[in-house]
């Protein structure tokens, strides 16, 4: 009987690397960019025959060499990466799947959250998580008929989402502002949400809430198993509605405002496919014009980029008081210092 071992494949084993490459490849998986740890599986010969991926607290691009599949290996596989994440302190995994493996990891102990046709599911390993997150949504004791949302990354905050909060607020008897916490951008979260809290004190129908890990950033949902960009941008878009159209229900939601998108490719397609998508579950889509200062369109990746060239005197008339003073503070100058050496500051 072949025995089988799992090892870790280090970032600097160049040879291990490239044998990873060629088996994701040969089973029709694309590499994911975002990865933090890899591992391999390895038979007698040591013959690469499997390979299993994290990032932050999900597991990503897991492969059996087809000519060993049917001997327990993504078993093996899937029960190592649990193992792993638990040594580091992640207790609550995700992984997106296949329809087809739904079972498997139904097995392992994960649970559906919600899926996007037969394209893919999203799974967490506890029963009750998602339904604890919905649970723990702060209410309004009044009940209202119009109920606006608005969900925002905000890196940083600028005088465009101001404008679009102030805009939700004005037209909505309760505004939810969903701030999205994933720390996948220069703008930690506990920044961003300080900077959106701040600019927004002024107004008094909002009630704030973190995303938590039910709404991720195309920066890091996964790709691997998705035939081209294009598909990963609409499926991501398809997923993320499939879980907000959940908590809209769970919170009276009736209207999302979003701004129009001239600059991401990403975001323009996510308007296109929430405008398609909302009004079938009882949301209407409202979309405003870009907030421009003197004809000059905001952007966040434009005042990122402003920034990484030094102009940040010129930031000034783009952004709230709040998020100027800001980044002129210590802690700003931090990641004013981090923008500077980013390779990349705009968004896609």
């Amino acid at each position: 009987m072949t025995e089988y071992s799992v090892s870790t494949i280090y970032v600097s084993d160049q040879i291990a690397q490239e044998e990873v490459n060629y088996l994701l490849k040969q089973e029709g998986i694309r590499r994911d960019k975002n990865l933090d740890y890899t591992c391999g599986i390895y038979d007698s010969n040591t013959k690469l025959v499997g390979t299993g991926s994290c990032f932050q607290s999900t597991l990503r691009c897991l492969a059996i060499d087809k000519a060993y599949q049917g001997e327990g290996l993504m078993n093996l596989l899937v029960t190592h990466l649990i193992d792993y994440q638990q040594a580091r302190g992640n207790a609550h995994l995700f992984v997106y799947t296949k329809t087809e493996s739904v079972r498997f990891f139904t097995d392992l102990g994960f649970f559906e959250i919600a899926r996007v046709g037969e394209t893919l599911v999203f799974m967490e390993n506890r029963p009750n998580g998602f339904r604890k997150y919905l649970n723990n949504l702060e209410r309004c004791s009044t009940t209202y008929s119009n109920v606006a949302s608005v969900v925002m990354n905000a890196n940083p905050f600028t005088l465009g989402h101001r404008h679009l909060i102030e805009e939700a607020s004005r037209s909505s008897d309760l505004l939810h502002l969903f701030m999205v916490s994933e720390n996948a951008s220069l703008f930690p979260f506990s920044v961003r949400k300080k900077l959106i809290q701040a600019g927004t004190a002024d107004f008094n129908n909002i009630i704030y809430h973190e995303t938590g890990p039910y709404m991720i950033s195309t920066s890091t949902f996964p790709s691997y198993f998705l035939k081209d960009d294009q598909t990963v941008i609409e499926t991501q878009a398809l997923l993320d509605i499939e879980l907000f159209t959940k908590i809209a229900k769970e919170l009276a939601i009736t209207s999302r405002f979003v701004g129009e998108e001239p600059f991401s490719t990403v975001t323009n397609i996510y308007n296109k496919v929430m405008k398609d998508r909302l009004p079938e579950s009882g949301i209407t889509y409202h979309e405003l014009p870009r907030f421009a200062v003197d004809e000059d369109r905001i952007s966040a990746s434009k005042i990122r980029e402003m920034i990484q060239l030094g102009e940040l005197n010129a930031v000034e008339k783009l952004v709230p008081a709040s998020t100027f003073a800001f980044l002129n503070s210590p802690e700003g100058a931090e990641i004013i210092a981090k923008i500077k050496n980013s390779e990349n500051v705009i968004h896609y």
